[in-house]
């Protein structure tokens, strides 16, 4: 038997090392870079679901796979971009078809099944379950009515943020790689909205900072790094813009019980064995709810602080440890809600 990870070639080291985590069990690994397919890259498959895939890994048939990965995916980058795009377009829409395809027909357990990975990436979803769950959460307007922003950051005494729901970068003539970060909102961007005719944005009252988590959960196992995201200017709103600069500086974090729990909890509506949970530690000690990330990094949480998140991705693929199989409705009793403020 085997276990499939789908990913791409220009990912990082995480595929490197849940494959040497795996290794280390006695489990056989084959990695699929879905960029290859379908230049350099071979699969077939029949009425059945049996099939093979051929590549630079070698040859293995479908029926040899017991667990996926399902880690990145860049299906059909490497068709010719001078390529019609009556053609080129089709090509590779078939191309994603038939690789989900083979994911959905291979009828083994998959980290996680895309289908709930594209639900879990809702962020109105994760909000509304948050809430459910008894965690804090910012309060949060996502329109494209200026209007509408506008009597929002009335309402908002510690002023307004704004973000994008999807991570995305944009690239100047130099080619250089243009973020979108989360941003405040002075009384000058609140007067100048009118590019929102062309695309909605989350807004979120602000909410001060102690310092800043990333929750990553593999099945069952919590693991929690906290960053001092105030130390540097540049990354008060949005440690990312430094995050190369702190990255020495994450430190182990244990949470609350309670939250560990909600944690939990929302990892079993959403149906995942993987999650990357973003919150805020306010100065007063609460803990504010951001998002959950179905598909987030956490390499730099292996090297710093040191969280074993490779080796308990890997007992899961190997089926050491417990697995979800689908989302679970939330208990029809519910805790109070609970809604952020911030002096």
């Amino acid at each position: 038997m085997a276990i499939l990870i789908v990913t791409r070639s220009r990912d990082n080291e995480a595929p490197a090392a849940v494959t040497r985590a795996l290794e280390a069990r006695g489990e056989r690994v084959y990695r699929f870079d879905t960029d290859l397919f379908p230049t350099e890259l071979q699969l077939s498959l029949d009425e059945a679901g049996r099939g093979r895939l051929s590549g630079p890994e070698g040859e293995v048939a479908l029926e040899e796979f017991s667990a996926v990965w399902y880690r990145r995916c860049a299906i059909a980058e490497r068709i010719p971009r001078d390529l019609d795009s009556q053609l080129r377009q089709p090509a590779v829409e078939e191309s994603r078809r038939v690789v989900f395809g083979m994911m959905a027909a291979l009828g083994v357990f998959q980290l996680d099944a895309l289908e709930h990975v594209r639900r879990s990436e809702h962020k109105p979803l994760q909000l509304k379950l948050a809430r459910q769950l008894g965690m804090e959460v910012p309060r949060t307007l996502m329109t494209n009515d200026p209007e509408a922003v506008r009597a929002f950051a009335a309402s908002c005494p510690s002023g307004v943020v704004t973000k994008m729901m999807a991570s995305f970068a944009v690239y100047d003539e130099q080619g250089l790689e243009q973020v979108v970060f989360t941003t405040p909102l002075g009384a000058r961007e609140l007067k100048d909205l009118d590019g929102l005719d062309l695309c909605p944005m989350t807004f979120q009252e602000h909410v001060t900072k102690a310092v800043e988590l990333r929750v990553t959960v593999v099945g069952t196992q919590v693991m929690a790094a906290a960053i001092d995201s105030q130390a540097l200017p540049g990354a008060r709103n949005d440690w990312r813009r430094e995050g190369l600069a702190l990255i020495r500086s994450w430190q182990p974090y244990t949470l609350p019980e309670s939250l560990r729990l909600q944690v939990l909890g929302m990892m079993d509506a959403l149906g995942l064995n993987y999650g990357a949970f973003d919150f805020i530690v306010t100065p007063q000690g609460r803990h504010v709810f951001l998002e959950v990330n179905p598909s987030g990094e956490f390499m730099w949480l292996v090297q710093h602080p040191g969280l074993p998140v490779d080796e308990a991705l890997a007992d899961v693929l190997a089926g050491r440890a417990a697995r979800r199989l689908g989302p679970r409705p939330l208990p029809r009793s519910e805790p109070a809600l609970r809604l952020a403020t911030s002096p």
